[in-house]
């Protein structure tokens, strides 16, 4: 066999070895999961709670999405999923988890993390809802500070898109997951998917939304960092990156333009400028916002009418309002998680 040919069959054969061990893992992963649950159940009956409401059950919108998408799980579950309910019994919930355990099995690894991600808060979710709190976790929360006299300057830039989509913003100083929430009100964004904040090679998320992958990966918590713990003091150029949906994989560039100075008759935080409408969500990252822009362009094509149906019977890509920008960002987004424990 020519060489060319031998390293060929070599790399699909290496291929096809990696691709069996990541099935095999995710196997092995929904194997534990079911072993799991049944020992939650089983411990749920004895206690003659397996009916009752889980107290405290809670699930970010992010985990809806992901749990809507599971074809294992009932229709009855997923209308209250879809309606926003927070009333589940501990069966549900156990039956929910199942439900992810067999989406692992399908074999896609672009969907791997996320169901990983879900499955994780549905066992942390049922073993407090069984057992009670784990009191070896118990700490002081760290009270974060803002510093008054700080005012930060960003430009917001949505990566390898073109035209470029950015926005420029100025915030008080904040938690990163505060400045979290000004990216998604300033692009337009709905915080419908988890995030992550990337600085140098230090990862930040909520560890309310990654549950154990908040150890496992090293994520610093976002919802206690500030600001002004990270820029540096000479206000020299930083740039970080902010992920959002690690499904269609949004990468922002965030560049730290400097300190100005604070206007005392200014409300904060302000959109300055910016250039072009967000995608919509769930278009598919990059490549299915691309195709979207084709189809809702070309009005002979056969999807072009169900797909401006889908966003809303209008799409403008070029469509930006500063004004409005600033107004959202002022409103702010609902506090889920005083949604989800009230």
């Amino acid at each position: 066999m020519p060489r060319k040919k031998q390293i060929r069959s070599g790399e699909k054969i290496g291929l096809k070895m990696e691709d069996a061990k990541q099935t095999k893992a995710m196997s092995d992963q929904s194997v534990q999961i079911v072993e799991w649950v049944a020992k939650m159940l089983v411990a749920a009956k004895q206690r003659g709670i397996k009916k009752k409401p889980l107290e405290h059950f809670y699930l970010a919108p992010a985990q809806r999405d992901v749990l809507l998408l599971a074809p294992g799980i009932s229709k009855t579950t997923k209308k209250k999923l879809a309606i926003k309910s927070s009333s589940f019994k501990v069966a549900d919930v156990a039956n929910m988890t199942m439900g992810l355990a067999e989406a692992l099995l399908d074999g896609d690894t672009h969907k791997h993390l996320a169901i990983s991600l879900v499955s994780q808060h549905l066992m942390n979710q049922l073993h407090y809802g069984v057992f009670g709190p784990d009191k070896s976790k118990k700490g002081k929360t760290k009270k974060p500070k803002a510093d008054p006299k700080a005012l930060y300057q960003f430009k917001i830039t949505l990566l390898e898109i073109h035209p470029p989509i950015w926005r420029r913003i100025q915030v008080k100083d904040c938690t990163l997951d505060k400045l979290h929430e000004h990216i998604q009100t300033a692009m337009g964004w709905t915080n419908s998917h988890l995030n992550q904040f990337k600085i140098g090679e230090q990862l930040y998320g909520d560890p309310l939304l990654m549950e154990d992958n908040f150890v496992e990966f090293g994520y610093q918590d976002s919802t206690t960092t500030m600001l002004s713990e990270i820029i540096p003091r000479s206000s020299k150029p930083l740039r970080f990156l902010y992920e959002y949906d690690f499904g269609d994989g949004w990468e922002h560039e965030v560049l730290f333009e400097g300190c100005p100075k604070i206007d005392e008759g200014g409300q904060y935080p302000v959109c300055l400028e910016g250039k072009r409408a967000c995608p919509p969500e769930d278009v598919g990252g990059i490549g299915g916002y691309e195709e979207f822009l084709k189809t809702i362009a070309d009005p002979d094509h056969e999807e072009h009418k169900d797909m401006l149906r889908w966003a809303g019977g209008w799409f403008d890509p070029e469509a930006f309002d500063v004004t409005a920008a600033t107004k959202e960002m002022k409103k702010g987004l609902p506090d889920w998680r005083k949604e989800e424990w009230s």
